[in-house]
């Protein structure tokens, strides 16, 4: 299926993409119709967004995943050192993908404008230097073999769907849409679904259209409340969230009450093979409940905006430069307090690795990217000024990726092919978790057969390109089942290694104890 480009210009006609809305009455009332600006305060606005979640992911940087289900307490220092963004840039660049996979997007819109079609942001994706994981890595291997978005990012293509990668990818979006969340969920429409679909995809069309308020508002919780009105409310994502900001209201002083009140009742993963089951949770649900939450405890303060979001866990790095990215948008560059900013003004020429971008480049081509969509959506840019046609807030169309599937089990294998002679489990689905050893550049070829039926011939490359998941399949008839592998082209040199099964079916399995 070839993916369709929408033209921006025809952003209020989408009948797809939008769903109809109603009751929001308030949300008219809270928008002015236009909004003009100084340019200066645009650019101010725009840095701002770049410069906070740089900051932001430093500082949450050395807590990645170190807590999993569980909260980083008062007591657990957090450093922000001299000179600690300039030793991440030198020594461990990697920690900035939040930001240079951003920039992929960026680069793309930069060279070839603002109509520029998805196949240009997807191979610009796919075939970049950068390592990646997860829901990117999936979509990856996807594009690199042939299935192109929006199938790239599809839960039947792509286990990884739910994961948090186009969260932590859509800051761009908001940054280059002031004023026009909806504007903002055309571009999300359009990317997000390279790598990610249903609550995955919302991730980004959340942020996205948190960072596009921001320019109208420095009340965190118009901003939060506001952006919600692009998601669907049938949605686990929205329910999430609204919960969120219920429980804010309730303890508004305790935000660790209202972290185990979303514990409680939203830390269930059921679609990434390596954190379902488990306490690592990289979905988006529960990782922009945390970035809700250090946007609405942080209160305004860009210290404890980052901090909260930080100790809520899990993707600890990711979610404090979105928290951070917000706030500072909303605030502008110049009013980030000058303990965060000695440390970036280190690094605002260098290159992010994989890149040809600079903070300093980022900031102008992000402007630039600003002004052409103020002008393509009925605004005007006269001067010093700029006046934009603000938009009222609309939710995209529902789409639920799992739905129906429980994750019953998880098997460990722990064993290579040829080794693996067969595999039996009852159930609707199965993800194989595992991994491919060898001389780079070899692609394995194997076949996996379901009941004696061929079910798919994989190419498992080493290396770059690799598949994050063996093999999966969903939407079995509920039964047992048994698996077999064949593997076409075996060599000395190199492994298939099957690390697990996780196992689907249409309930929660019930566990029975005398």
């Amino acid at each position: 299926m070839k993916y369709k480009t929408f033209s921006f210009l025809a952003l209020m006609g989408l009948g797809g993409l939008f769903a109809c809305s109603s009751g929001n009455k308030a949300n008219e009332v809270s928008i002015p119709q236009t909004i003009t600006m100084s340019k200066a305060e645009l650019l101010d606005k725009i840095k701002g967004g770049w410069a906070g979640q740089t900051i932001g992911v430093v500082y949450g940087g050395p807590t990645e995943f170190r807590y999993r289900s569980a909260m980083i307490q008062d007591y657990v220092p957090i450093t922000y050192s001299d000179g600690c963004i300039k030793n991440y840039f030198d020594h461990a660049p990697g920690l900035f993908d939040d930001i240079y996979m951003d920039l992929t997007f960026v680069e793309v819109f930069d060279r070839l404008g603002m109509d520029a079609p998805i196949d240009s942001f997807a191979h610009a994706f796919a075939y970049a230097d950068y390592p990646l994981w997860h829901a990117n890595q999936a979509a990856r291997y996807n594009i690199v073999n042939g299935i192109m978005p929006p199938e790239s990012g599809h839960w039947l293509h792509n286990p990884h769907a739910d994961d948090i990668d186009y969260q932590i990818e859509a800051d761009f979006a908001g940054l280059m849409t002031p004023g026009m969340p909806n504007a903002a969920s055309e571009i999300s429409d359009k990317i997000g679904h390279i790598m990610n679909y249903g609550d995955g995809w919302y991730g980004g069309v959340y942020v996205g259209a948190m960072y596009s308020l921001a320019f109208l508002s420095e009340d965190v919780n118009f901003v939060v409340e506001e952006a919600l009105k692009t998601i669907p409310a049938e949605s686990r994502f929205y329910k999430c969230i609204s919960d969120v900001i219920r429980w804010h209201k309730q303890y508004p002083d305790d935000w660790k009450q209202t972290w185990a009140e979303c514990e409680k009742k939203w830390n269930q993963d059921i679609g990434c093979p390596e954190g379902t089951l488990q306490p690592y949770n990289i979905d988006a649900v529960i990782n922009s409940a945390y970035v809700v939450m250090g946007l609405l405890y942080g209160e305004g303060n860009f210290y404890k905006t980052i901090d909260v979001a930080t100790r809520c866990g899990q993707d600890s790095d990711c979610n404090p430069a979105t928290a951070g990215g917000i706030l500072a948008t909303m605030q502008g560059y110049d009013r980030i307090p000058e303990y965060w900013m000695k440390n970036l003004r280190e690094v605002e020429d260098m290159n992010f690795a994989y890149t040809n971008m600079s903070l300093n480049k980022t900031y102008q081509a992000s402007f630039n990217h600003a002004l052409e969509m103020i002008k393509r959506n009925g605004g005007s840019v006269e001067g010093d000024s700029v006046t934009i046609v603000c938009q009222t807030p609309v939710a995209v169309r529902f789409e639920q990726g799992f739905e129906g599937f429980f994750p019953i089990g998880r098997r460990d294998i722990k064993r290579d092919l040829p080794d693996v002679e067969k595999f039996e489990f009852e159930g609707t689905g199965v993800v194989f978790t595992g991994y491919m050893q060898g001389q780079d550049g070899y692609v394995a070829e194997v076949e996996m057969y379901i009941d004696g039926e061929m079910a798919e011939r994989a190419q498992l490359p080493v290396g770059k390109n690799h598949r994050v998941d063996l093999f999966w399949r969903y939407q079995l008839p509920k039964k047992k089942h048994v698996v077999t592998l064949k593997w076409l082209n075996p060599d000395p040199k190199a492994a298939v290694h099957f690390s697990s099964a996780l196992i689907y079916s249409d309930g929660p399995q019930p566990v029975l104890h005398q």
